[in-house]
């Protein structure tokens, strides 16, 4: 009887360790298990951030008040938390937002510079834990949303200051455009009046003076022709076809018919015949491709330019 006893004495004593040993480890696994539903929500949290960074990657207002919605159901006690978000001039905040003593806090930096924070709020005492009643874990994820708000809010304000001197250039561009399409416009206005006054008053003398020049006078009002045309080459462009075809005869012809000299005046100025004047005017018209039209030569060579 006496080794009996004694032997269920010691099953008893090993079975109350086996109990107790079981107790500490269904504890322990319940304070591993809490611990991991912490980490997936913290980790679950981030995920669901970078997906709202990627899905308004324009708009930081959408970021902010994604992110409030975020935060309270990421911390250790979600129905007492509350959150705000501060950047600049901005706030956001969770609808039962209230200040109180039992908080985080991690700020938001852009180029050095604290622009704002985040903050998550406890609105009722917990147990203490790390930091206050909040995890270190929970510190750790505070801080990274509080970086990566950072980074969003630095890349879409580069992306906006890049789009407003995208906008700059194309404005200096056109800007540019349109001072040299006036400056062109400007210097064919300048190049006409100049051609017209040349046309008026200088070629017709010189139509004068050919009729009663010698070979050998001929020879320097023609220099002299030519280097009046050097010079006011540069302003005028608009007739450069024309004198691309026409000969020199020709478009001293045009130029008289231009400005309404008759077919016997010209003939009479160049000591040739009206006959020849005639076949100097029908060759100009096929070089021009007017022959056959119902085209007025004088309108047609002064408006020319126009065309």
């Amino acid at each position: 009887m006496k080794n009996s006893t004694e032997c269920s004495t010691g099953s008893c004593e090993e079975l109350e360790l086996l109990r107790s040993k079981l107790v500490s480890l269904q504890q322990e696994y319940q304070v591993r298990e809490l611990q991991l539903r912490e980490r997936i929500k913290e980790l679950a949290c981030l995920y669901k951030l970078t997906k709202l960074i990627e899905k308004n990657e324009n708009s930081l207002d959408k970021i902010l008040q994604g992110t409030i919605a975020l935060l309270p159901e990421s911390w250790q006690y979600p129905e007492i938390t509350c959150a705000r978000i501060r950047y600049r001039e901005l706030v956001f905040q969770s609808s039962n937002f209230k200040s109180t003593q039992w908080r985080q806090k991690a700020p938001i930096f852009i180029s050095g510079l604290q622009e704002g924070e985040v903050e998550v709020h406890y609105l009722k005492k917990k147990p203490r834990q790390d930091e206050g009643p909040f995890l270190k874990e929970e510190r750790l994820l505070i801080d990274a949303v509080s970086n990566r708000i950072a980074k969003a809010a630095e890349r879409i304000s580069t992306q906006r200051q890049l789009q407003v001197e995208r906008q700059a250039l194309r404005d200096a561009n056109a800007a540019l455009h349109d001072s040299l399409a006036q400056s062109h416009r400007e210097k064919n206005m300048v190049g006409e009046s100049i051609q017209a006054k040349i046309d008026k008053i200088i070629i017709p003398i010189f139509y004068a003076l050919q009729a009663e020049m010698n070979s050998s006078q001929l020879e320097y009002l023609e220099l002299l022709q030519k280097n009046l045309e050097d010079i006011i080459s540069p302003f005028v462009e608009r007739d450069r076809v024309v004198i691309s075809k026409l000969s020199p005869i020709e478009l001293q012809v045009c130029n008289m018919i231009k400005h309404g000299f008759p077919t016997k005046e010209i003939a009479r100025i160049r000591g040739v015949s009206p006959a020849t004047i005639n076949r100097h005017r029908e060759n100009i018209r096929r070089k021009l491709s007017i022959t056959n039209r119902k085209v007025n030569l004088t309108s047609y060579l002064n408006n020319f330019g126009d065309e």
